[in-house]
């Protein structure tokens, strides 16, 4: 066992970890941050994916050992303190941009890192961007209508499905 020590959500964390720990499992088992669902645990489904030092990262392809002293963010700490929700968790509420739920925590952190990268992104680049991120209910123009509204575009001229 070794200790890893990380800063999640703005919060100094540690806990006792197995070399082989994915940071998904220290996540949810040790830090109890049961907001990043882990759905094929081979990296493929998004569900998973937080920010590492800035970086979207699947966390179930990541070993907890490599986030040592990173700064990790997770769903759990978008929305603000008193509870309310970010533009784009207000958006993917507004615009339907969500169904059962499991892949939410996944495509708003991913949306998170599109916009960093690409603040008016088309939508053919938003979904090239949500490649990696598997939602079995949506369809995604929803998904998609609701990251055109968090960049601040008219969501009108995205034709209804």
């Amino acid at each position: 066992m070794s200790q890893v020590k990380m800063t999640v959500n703005g919060k100094e964390m540690s806990g006792d970890v197995e070399g082989r720990t994915l940071l998904s499992q220290f996540l949810r088992d040790t830090l109890g941050l049961t907001g990043t669902h882990v759905g094929c645990d081979t990296s493929q489904c998004g569900a998973c994916v937080v920010h590492v030092d800035g970086q979207a990262v699947k966390s179930c392809a990541m070993l907890a050992m490599e986030a040592d002293g990173a700064e990790v963010a997770t769903i759990e700490g978008q929305a603000a303190p008193d509870g309310t929700l970010n533009t784009i968790q207000q958006a993917f509420q507004d615009h339907h941009g969500l169904q059962c739920g499991f892949c939410t925590p996944g495509m708003v952190m991913s949306t998170a890192a599109l916009l960093k990268e690409n603040p008016k992104p088309s939508e053919a680049e938003i979904r090239d961007y949500l490649e990696g991120n598997l939602c079995r209910c949506t369809g995604y123009h929803n998904i998609v209508k609701a990251i055109l509204a968090a960049s601040g575009q008219d969501v009108s001229a995205l034709a209804a499905e």
